[in-house]
């Protein structure tokens, strides 16, 4: 095993989640190539003297699921054995390995709509437990793989190394670099406290939203890892204005290019994309949350410098920020509900600025505010 995997093993279970004796872990790997980090983990938990339970998805389970039915209903149906452990679990944590990132690529809409909701279930009981349990503890990470590689321009090894320096599992002391970085993200989100506006403006972008009564979130290593972000939930009804996504933005193995979004009062009044406009807006047609923001942050891991297609690392581009539209965390104040959590990206670094109540807050990429 690659010594790498053993250290990201150590860090996420003693430092992300602290796994403390006699607690409940889930290990959920989403596919059988997630197997070697779930089994250094599997140890690890043991270790600290945790009750470990594994739930690793077979290969395709939605395309094999996709075809063969065409009941909705069924389709849709939520798993219960992980509904149950995500209500039950003190920590949970889930390994991305996706095997084929466009598998369900040329599948109906509507049957794609339906096992969203199946992926929807638990993450809806984890974000309700998050905003109200604070012993509930929850990491997603991934394990690179060749699809992961492939959508990267890389090679599989080129690509393991991508994903443990934005880890900084590379590191002598990766724990002390987190650390460093939550400091860091502490002093941003004690600025923010308290206020009220923010205008995010650029040549790809110019938005108003309110966060009048809304929580800033760190996330350093302790929410997912990698981390690198500040997070919130804006006021549903308060944005304004229109965004660009520099970057494509993918979701269920469908890929949206050139998305532009246009807000009037909260909602998504206007959506098109120079690539699978149909798609984007199927999915803003969900349900009645899908066309507002559950979510606005800012990235801010510097090991992360390239866009690779995978939405863990690339929302945390240092120097960018990024919305989704959607379901919101309860933990940040926000009450959109929706089956839809769909992360987009804007690059921040060729003259982008956030004005906080009127007061610069970042430029180019940089937080000027706070040093």
């Amino acid at each position: 095993m690659d010594s790498r995997v053993r250290k990201m093993a150590q860090v996420i279970i003693n430092f992300s989640m602290a796994v403390k004796p006699g607690e409940k872990v889930l290990l959920r790997g989403m596919s059988p190539q997630a197997e070697p980090l779930v089994a250094a983990m599997y140890q690890e938990a043991l270790k600290a003297g945790a009750e470990v339970f594994t739930y690793i998805h077979m290969s395709n389970e939605h395309s094999y699921a996709i075809e063969a039915t065409d009941d909705l209903d069924l389709l849709a149906k939520p798993n219960p054995m992980l509904q149950m452990m995500y209500e039950t679990c003190n920590v949970v944590v889930r390994v991305e390995a996706e095997e084929n990132l466009k598998a369900l690529t040329d599948y109906p809409a509507e049957k794609q709509a339906a096992r969203r909701a199946v992926n929807a279930a638990p993450i809806a009981i984890q974000m309700r437990r998050e905003g109200k349990d604070p012993a509930f503890r929850r990491c997603t990470t991934q394990f690179p793989t060749q699809a992961y590689a492939q959508q990267a321009g890389m090679s599989l090894l080129q690509y393991a190394d991508f994903v443990f320096q934005a880890c900084k599992v590379h590191l002598d002391d990766p724990v002390a670099e987190w650390r460093k970085m939550g400091e860091f993200q502490d002093k941003l989100v004690n600025y923010l406290a308290g206020k009220k506006n923010l205008h995010v403006r650029g040549k790809n972008i110019d938005l108003h939203l309110s966060v009048d009564g809304r929580t800033f979130k760190s996330a350093a290593g302790r929410e997912n890892f990698p981390d690198g972000e500040i997070f919130t939930g804006p006021v549903e009804n308060s944005v304004n204005g229109w965004v660009k996504f520099t970057y494509p933005a993918f979701y269920s193995g469908n890929e949206v290019i050139g998305a532009h979004l246009v807000f009037e009062d909260g909602l998504v009044k206007q959506a098109t994309a120079e690539k699978n406009e149909k798609f984007l807006n199927s999915v803003l047609d969900t349900d009645n949350g899908s066309r507002r923001l559950g979510e606005f942050a800012i990235g801010t891991n510097d090991y992360i410098q390239r866009f690779t297609g995978s939405i863990l690392f690339d929302e945390k581009i240092g120097g960018t920020v990024h919305m989704a539209v959607g379901q919101g965390y309860q933990e940040t104040g926000s009450v959109n509900n929706s089956s839809v959590h769909w992360d987009m990206i804007c690059d921040m670094r060729d003259g982008g600025e956030i004005l906080v109540d009127g007061d610069l807050f970042y430029r180019d990429g940089q937080f000027v505010a706070v040093r």
